[in-house]
């Protein structure tokens, strides 16, 4: 069952020359969700809001490779992030 009204965040890495898949690097809940949002704005990275996908990696652990049954969810996610920082450019 879903905590309502509950803000969680996820942050993922994936550097395809050192990584097979993108690895969860932050997680978590309500202030640490708020913490992990205000860094990524502060360091202009682009964010995706999709709770179902969050509720999905939240319970992967710390640093390691998503399963490859959420690769296309989260290629959906890389596909938004390439199309945002290339309007930027």
């Amino acid at each position: 069952m879903k905590e309502a009204n509950v803000k969680k965040a996820v942050a993922l890495r994936f550097d395809k020359e050192k990584e097979k898949a993108p690895r969860v690097v932050a997680k978590g809940k309500s202030l640490v969700a708020e913490r992990i949002i205000k860094i990524a704005k502060e360091n202009e990275l682009p964010i995706k809001k999709d709770e179902d996908l969050v509720e999905l990696l939240t319970k992967i652990e710390l640093d390691k490779e998503i399963p490859s049954n959420l690769y296309k969810a989260v290629a959906e996610v890389f596909s938004f992030i390439y199309n945002v920082t290339n309007k930027k450019l």
